[in-house]
């Protein structure tokens, strides 16, 4: 367990091991009172010194981007009508164009508990039938619901990029959101970026977690929400040949080096447990779209009442126990080779 009072210690006794698995999410050890890039570049020294480290910090600053979804968006899985803002310009050039088409969610990097997440309309419900045939009007009416609360508020297209970029202003209007505006205030170095994607109605009947163990895909959880998507949940779980997921399962891990291409991460830096959550979707080349890549700290199902308490809590540790071995046994499979690499490199 780390603890930030005895960083040193740690990482000495780290150094002693072939490979390491991390397990905590980003925000943690802040949290606990710790330092998040001292223990990232703690973890970067080691992997510098041939260490595989699963996941690596560049690696989840990657593949848990928000922005991940716009450098896929022209795979089978993505959508063409993805937008990455990370200047109040870019948003200004594209966000009439996207909601000219079709309903959006329109998200900032930061923020927490759905603040500054936005599902955006067209009053009017004016939309274009093909991508790129419309432009919405600076003064076209917008009604906007923030995840963070639900609430509702009609704003201009104008009033509404004023906001997110410059906050409260003459030119915004007046807001009952309790957020401030200003997502791109810093600059990309404070995180200040926004991603506005297509808003999937049929969310409503709920999300497909594909989890893989490197290359391999280990199940798939099934997540309804009866009350909507801020409420409770049902988790069902599939078997990774479950038939109403192959074409799905087939096109993602055929998928995965393009997608590591597309991150800019080498091949040999794919998490050990990773994730993609996928929506259903009509009239697409796919049954699915991606909605996000995740791979900081999942869940293990068999062990989730086991978090923050002990082992004896677990709801079912023989599975549990088992998909921990899954992933030993691939991190010595992993590691195996790199040694053999090595030796054949120092070979004569």
């Amino acid at each position: 367990f780390y603890n930030h009072e005895e960083h040193d210690e740690f990482f000495k006794v780290l150094s002693n091991f072939d490979g390491v698995l991390v397990r905590a999410n980003p925000g943690q050890i802040k949290a606990a009172g710790g330092d998040q890039k001292k223990f990232d570049d703690a973890i970067l020294a080691l992997q510098a010194k041939g260490k595989p480290v699963w996941p690596s910090p560049d690696v989840m600053a990657k593949m848990g981007a928000k922005d991940a979804l716009c450098k896929v968006k022209e795979m089978d899985f993505g959508l063409p009508d993805t937008f990455g803002y990370y200047s109040p310009e870019d948003m200004a050039r594209d966000f009439p164009k996207g909601i000219g088409y079709q309903p959006r969610v329109v998200k900032q990097n930061r923020g927490s508990a759905g603040e500054g997440i936005w599902i955006i309309r067209l009053k009017s419900g004016d939309y274009c039938k093909n991508f790129g045939d419309k432009e919405a009007a600076a003064d076209e009416m917008l009604v906007l619901m923030e995840a963070n609360d639900n609430h509702e508020e009609e704003h201009t297209v104008a009033e509404f990029i004023e906001f997110c970029s410059n906050g409260r202003t003459e030119k915004s209007g007046d807001w009952t959101s309790k957020g401030t505006g200003k997502y791109f205030a810093g600059g990309l170095e404070a995180g200040g970026l926004m991603v506005d994607q297509r808003y999937l109605p049929r969310i409503s009947e709920g999300e497909n977690r594909f989890l893989c163990v490197g290359t391999e895909l280990n199940r798939i959880e099934q997540y309804e929400y009866p009350e909507g998507v801020s409420g409770n949940y049902k988790q069902t779980l599939h078997p990774p040949d479950a038939p109403q997921y192959q074409q799905c399962k087939e096109m993602l891990l055929n998928s995965v080096p393009d997608i590591m291409k597309a991150l800019d991460l080498d091949m040999s830096k794919l998490p050990l447990i990773w994730a993609a959550d996928f929506m259903p979707i009509d009239d697409h080349k796919s049954e699915f779209v991606l909605g996000e890549f995740n791979c900081s700290c999942l869940g293990i199902a068999g062990y989730f009442n086991a978090r923050g308490a002990d082992l004896s809590k677990a709801e079912d540790p023989v599975a549990g126990q088992a998909f921990c071995d899954l992933v030993g046994e691939q991190a010595l499979k992993v590691m195996t080779r790199s040694e053999e690499h090595t030796s054949e490199l120092q070979s004569p």
